[in-house]
């Protein structure tokens, strides 16, 4: 991954989510695509992983999504491959998105449960979606800037 990678993931997972793409699958495209990777199964994989884990108030979506985009780049294809390097860099990933955010949790992110209409409500009522694209494209360049650091 160049330079920058990281601007570049940013911008990407930015126009995803844009486009009406959700959190996870924002974020795992734009990784993949900032590798040369295009597939319709990236999004598919990804969609339970929104909102919080399928709204159960679980790790944000955001989060999820660079997770597979670090393993997508690092992880292992066969059972003898080593796991380390994807470790490392996923605790990085959570450990930087934590120091950013203050949480990896949706409803702690957002301070709403999506789960429930009233949640969804003050979702909607409180334009939280601002702040899932701030998640969304921070994630994304997080994740870059490990991935340009790290060696497969």
């Amino acid at each position: 991954m160049s330079i920058d990678a990281p601007s570049s993931a940013r911008q990407l997972a930015d126009d995803a989510f844009s486009s009406g793409l959700y959190c996870a699958e924002s974020v795992v495209v734009a990784i993949a695509r900032s590798q040369g990777i295009e597939s319709e199964l990236l999004p598919k994989i990804a969609t339970a992983f929104c909102s919080g884990m399928a709204r159960t108030c679980g790790t944000c979506g955001a989060l999820t999504g660079a997770m597979m985009g670090i393993s997508l780049a690092l992880g292992r294809s066969r059972a003898l491959e080593p796991v380390q390097s994807c470790y490392e860099a996923t605790q990085r990933l959570v450990a930087d998105f934590e120091s950013c955010f203050g949480a990896r949790d949706c409803h702690m992110l957002l301070g709403c449960d999506l789960g429930t209409p009233e949640g969804q409500a003050i979702f909607r009522e409180q334009k939280l979606g601002t702040r899932c694209r701030t998640y969304t494209a921070k994630a994304a360049g997080i994740a870059a800037r490990i991935l340009a650091h790290t060696k497969p």
